[in-house]
């Protein structure tokens, strides 16, 4: 069966941020015409046959989506239309940032049935956007969010980024009265992540830049746990808060471990055994596919002890929690007295917002118990 969950990798920006490692295209004017072709073609030759199949989310996710504009969304749309039947009631996303948000974007997002908004906000500090190298200020994201409710796209999630260089003084508690004052229904946490690769990575190699040390990791996630849940947000997975009903569906169908497709350069897909990813560059992706080639750039079998250690991982990292045996409950008793879990009556092992912060050695500890 085809998948009923589909994310389309958009790769272009106007300027690579300081911290970004994603597989991205920097281009001034973006090549619409040339993408959503060769998105039409790579669904042809990963799903030959011509039946649409149903399809519960759509994911456009970056790189920066929005690039595209009103039309070219709509046209992507289109291109997955033509081979995917979205379910009634239908989540589709795209990422965007805020200074490519119009009245004219929103209505062509819109009518191409575009309902949910991934809004990169990052931060509401000026000078720490300069530092990311960010496009925006914060007036353009607040902005945003009010063009995206008058023109009827009402779902909006911002994105925040937390655990920053102690030397910038961002004061990330007056960062989370910003968005909480604009009531969002979704929120995602991340916390900064140095890549060797990137401007960070090379300007933190020569000093220039110092990495947050891991207590400020642990006070801001906290904080933010505290913060967002007060504001009646609930936190259901380590790094995404939503309100009643506006979980994100698609992200959560990564978590649950079920299948789905993915198209685009760097893309990744799921068939419930095997993962394989694309190619990353944008014109390696092109090149493969003009000549007719499959743009995959590897794939990998999950073994039985795969799928134990994800099975662990995934589980413990939502609200829903993972199921443990009779001897696995009785091990997660240190960390249930230590005040990083709970333990209900059907030994169904939630970790709090303390464990996790312990989540991998957790995690590992588990699945050695339940490979033996």
């Amino acid at each position: 069966m085809n998948p009923r969950h589909a994310y389309i990798h958009v790769p272009f920006c106007a300027r690579r941020c300081t911290y970004c490692d994603f597989a991205i295209a920097v281009r001034g004017v973006v090549p619409v015409d040339e993408y959503v072709s060769h998105l039409a073609r790579e669904l042809d030759r990963r799903f030959p046959r011509r039946d649409a199949w149903p399809v519960d989310t759509i994911y456009l996710g970056g790189g920066t989506p929005s690039r595209l504009g009103g039309e070219g969304v709509a046209r992507a749309l289109d291109v997955l239309r033509a081979r995917m039947q979205p379910a009634e009631g239908v989540e589709v996303t795209i990422e965007a940032n805020p200074e490519d948000v119009s009245p004219e974007s929103v209505a062509q997002w819109r009518e191409a049935g575009v309902n949910r908004i991934s809004l990169g906000a990052q931060s509401f500090d000026d000078r720490v956007l300069t530092w990311m190298h960010r496009v925006h200020d914060a007036q353009a994201t607040r902005d945003a969010v009010r063009t995206l409710r008058d023109g009827g796209i009402t779902n909006l999630s911002l994105d925040l980024i937390f655990s920053l260089p102690e030397a910038l003084e961002r004061d990330w508690s007056r960062d989370l009265d910003e968005a909480l004052a604009l009531e969002p229904d979704h929120l995602s946490l991340y916390g900064l992540t140095v890549e060797p690769h990137t401007p960070l990575g090379r300007r933190t190699a020569r000093g220039d830049d110092v990495e947050s040390p891991e207590e400020r990791y642990e006070s801001e996630f906290l904080l933010a746990h505290e913060r967002v849940t007060g504001a009646g947000l609930d936190h259901y997975e380590v790094s995404n808060f939503g309100r009643p009903g506006r979980r994100s569906r698609h992200n959560s169908s990564y978590w649950a471990n079920v299948a789905y497709a993915g198209l685009g350069p760097a893309a990744h897909e799921f068939d419930g055994s095997v993962r394989r990813w694309n190619v990353g560059p944008y014109a390696h992706w092109l090149r493969a596919l003009d000549s007719g080639a499959d743009p995959m750039e590897g794939s990998e079998e999950l073994t039985p002890d795969n799928r134990i250690a994800e099975g662990v991982y995934l589980g413990l990292r939502t609200s829903d929690g993972l199921a443990l045996t009779d001897s696995e409950g009785a091990d997660a008793a240190s960390w249930v007295s230590a005040g990083w879990g709970t333990l209900d009556a059907g030994n169904v092992l939630r970790l709090t917002a303390s464990g996790w912060l312990r989540l991998d050695s957790i995690a590992a500890r588990l699945t050695v118990l339940r490979s033996r």
